[in-house]
């Protein structure tokens, strides 16, 4: 039997229940069970969340003081990671959970005593009052209590031991310094003492005195070896030893204590604390980005590897490019998918099997260097179903990626572009938003991916300024890429010159997009079915029907889609365009896209019925072209847009016409029978008329700019032109 530390009546440990809330626990456990429900524990602030506190209780378990138990708003603390806590456990869950009360007395010497709470060898007691402040009592687990005059007159006596007592104390007190100031270089916590009063007084027990001296011995014979040469994936096999890792610092946070290199190479990525002073930035001439050369010693804490930091220089000339080589011939073969069969028989598809996995590796790669993947689509229905199919497939990639709940909304976004076209307006916002969170959020230049977008020499100058920032880009689109475009971007998949009219957009991102993710195969089968306007690919149809889509199911999401992407042809909102081509949350999909198609026909038929009664048909030798002033007939800035409108509307007469020109103010629109190239007829109109600063807009829209006050003459020009063309 021993006595109570706070009362003295006789008890079977160290302290009566009616006095354990006057003592404070010093945790040495592993597990979260072997806590003591209703004790209040030292911790340490380990991060903050929305609904509360993580506290560290010694170092393996984990508690969460829920901000319904602190006195003053979570936002309002001023705690920062490692901080010094007090707490009390409330309750340890089945699952290993812990939930954690706040302490009113939030200093050590506010507790009547410290315990060292360690399961597997008994409590030690230090003892804090003001009659015997540096009384140490030990329990060696019998409930017998040794005090220190009686631990004197022992060791005093022993003359075998060969040390006296002051050298005892020493080396204790040495082996406590010793501990204490490798927790401070790692954690930022106090080098000594265990109170706010700066007490000096260290509890050890002689488990942990014999500990130390077995980690000094180690740590001696460490220091005195050569580093080894290692991988940060097999670090787990060198702990305790001084490795030496070369690699790319890919994040550095300065804390209370040390600074903190984030270090990458092929192989993973760990934890380097280097350590000058407490709050001091260690290696000031290091920076994100660089390549460099890293020795220290491998340790472990809290259940995680890191590296206490001896020697750092950053790479330069040629070993920077062979490191930075190696890192990044690992990284392609870790993105790298391997070739998958098309979603189906299309020959324009299975020509570029090399091209859809380079596609692919760059959109994984991104992924997994927390680069954020920027598609840019054009906002029509072949657009939005490409970019879907890319969204579809990413999601789930940047999900594993990161823990955060919203990395789905950081890392990948979706933004519509008009006329297909990324111009310098496009490409200055995209250029400020990606520089901005940058600097405000240190996030990495994206990845911009374009969509039925991008693929002609009107978008050269919006890749240009994303060149000047090293910010990388992918194209995809089912036209016969401008061989300028190709030589600027990292990646194309582009459809061959005879392959244009047998393929869409979709149809290529779908292919690239199961290459990214084979595990999304299921869901992109009837994409590439909607796609097309008329005359779908048999094996596209097939491929629909599979997976649920008739006929009419095909045509009204087609429709569908195509309603939706003029109303959010600024802004994308992803939820809706989900409902509809992948029916996520909707339970009858068909209602949702035959309700949204239905104001699709509605709106369509009456616009093309009035454009089609106010056609101006001209003759150029044999050639019938139907002209539209869409300033007078159409509903401007109303659904269905100028392109859309003629779209249907060269459908419904080109029986009757050969070709069909929108003309308003400063654009036209030219719709032709047959194939044409719009670069050679602009060339053309502009010799004949050239004052009239003629120019293409859009090659995908089939677009032309001219100044308005030489309309009548650029219109004269473009039939003649046109009519000799078809």
């Amino acid at each position: 039997m021993g006595s109570c530390i706070i009362c003295g009546k006789s008890v079977e440990g160290r302290i009566c229940d009616l006095h354990e809330e006057d003592a404070l626990f010093e945790f040495r456990g592993s597990r979260a069970d072997q806590l003591s429900v209703d004790r209040y524990y030292r911790g340490s602030v380990d991060g903050f969340a929305e609904f509360g506190v993580f506290v560290d209780i010694g170092d393996s378990v984990t508690g969460l003081l829920h901000r319904s138990e602190l006195d003053q708003r979570l936002d309002s603390l001023d705690w920062d990671s490692g901080d010094t806590v007090y707490v009390q456990v409330k309750n340890v869950r089945d699952n290993g959970n812990v939930d954690l009360g706040w302490s009113i007395r939030q200093s050590e010497r506010e507790f009547r005593g410290v315990l060292v709470d360690d399961p597997d060898i008994g409590h030690s007691v230090l003892l804090e009052n003001e009659d015997d402040e540096d009384e140490v009592q030990s329990d060696d687990g019998s409930g017998e209590v040794e005090s220190e005059s009686t631990a004197d007159e022992s060791t005093s006596q022993d003359d075998d031991s060969g040390t006296s007592q002051s050298e005892s104390e020493s080396s204790t007190s040495a082996g406590a310094v010793s501990r204490a100031s490798d927790d401070d270089r790692v954690e930022g916590t106090a080098a000594v003492g265990g109170n706010d009063s700066g007490s000096n007084t260290a509890v050890m027990t002689e488990s942990d005195e014999e500990a130390d001296a077995e980690s000094d011995e180690q740590t001696d014979e460490a220091t005195a070896a050569e580093p080894v040469a290692a991988a940060i994936g097999d670090l787990d096999d060198h702990v305790g030893a001084d490795v030496r890792l070369e690699g790319e610092v890919v994040g550095i946070r300065q804390t209370s204590g040390p600074t903190v290199f984030e270090l990458q190479d092929e192989t993973g990525t760990v934890d380097c604390a280097a350590f000058v002073e407490a709050g001091v930035r260690a290696y000031p001439e290091v920076e994100e980005d660089d390549y460099v050369r890293l020795s220290g010693e491998v340790r472990e804490r809290r259940g995680e590897l890191q590296v206490e930091t001896e020697e750092l220089d950053v790479l330069e000339a040629e070993e920077r490019e062979e490191v930075e080589q190696r890192l990044a011939d690992a990284l392609d073969d870790e993105a790298r998918p391997d070739t998958v069969e098309p979603l189906a028989d299309d020959t324009a598809v299975g020509a570029l099997s090399e091209d859809l996995v380079e596609a692919a590796t760059q959109i994984r790669k991104a992924v997994l260097t927390d680069r954020p993947v920027i598609v840019r689509h054009a906002n029509t229905a072949d657009g939005y179903l490409a970019g879907s199919a890319l969204e579809r497939a990413t999601l789930p990639l940047v999900t594993e990626q990161h823990r955060r709940a919203d990395a789905k909304y950081h890392y990948f976004d979706r933004r519509p572009i008009e006329g297909g076209v990324y111009d310098m307006d496009d490409a200055t916002k995209d250029t400020t938003t990606m520089l901005d969170n940058r600097e405000r959020h240190e996030e990495k230049l994206p990845l911009f991916v374009f969509v039925a977008a991008g693929g002609t020499r009107e978008s050269l100058d919006g890749f240009d300024l994303l060149n000047v920032y090293g910010a990388p880009s992918v194209v995809i689109d089912d036209i016969d890429v401008d061989g300028a475009v190709v030589d600027t971007v990292d990646a194309v998949v582009s459809a061959s010159a005879d392959t244009v009219s047998e393929t869409t957009s979709t149809a290529l991102a779908a292919n690239v997009a199961a290459h990214v993710n084979e595990d999304v195969r299921g869901d992109l089968g009837h994409l590439p079915a909607v796609s097309f306007w008329e005359d779908i690919p048999e094996p596209y149809v097939e491929a629909a029907s599979e997976a649920g889509y008739d006929e009419t199911a095909v045509s009204e999401l087609r429709e569908a889609v195509a309603l939706e992407a003029h109303y959010q042809s600024y802004e994308d909102k992803r939820e809706l365009i989900t409902d509809l081509v992948f029916g996520d949350d909707e339970e009858d999909v068909g209602g949702l896209a035959g309700h949204i198609a239905e104001q699709f026909r509605e709106k369509v038929d009456e616009e093309v019925s009035t454009a089609r009664a106010n056609l101006d048909h001209r003759t150029v030798g044999d050639v019938d072209i139907a002209v539209l002033d869409t300033d007078a007939f159409t509903h401007q800035y109303e659904f269905p847009p100028e392109s859309l409108l003629l779209d249907e509307l060269h459908r419904d007469v080109r029986d009757e016409s050969d070709a069909v020109l929108g003309i308003s103010t400063d654009t036209m629109y030219v719709r032709a029978n047959g194939d044409l190239d719009l670069h050679e007829l602009v060339s053309e109109v502009s010799e004949r008329v050239p004052e009239g600063g003629v120019a293409t807009r859009s090659v995908r829209e089939g677009t032309i700019r001219y100044l308005a006050g030489e309309r009548p003459a650029v219109l004269d020009a473009t039939l003649d032109v046109l009519a000799n063309e078809l």
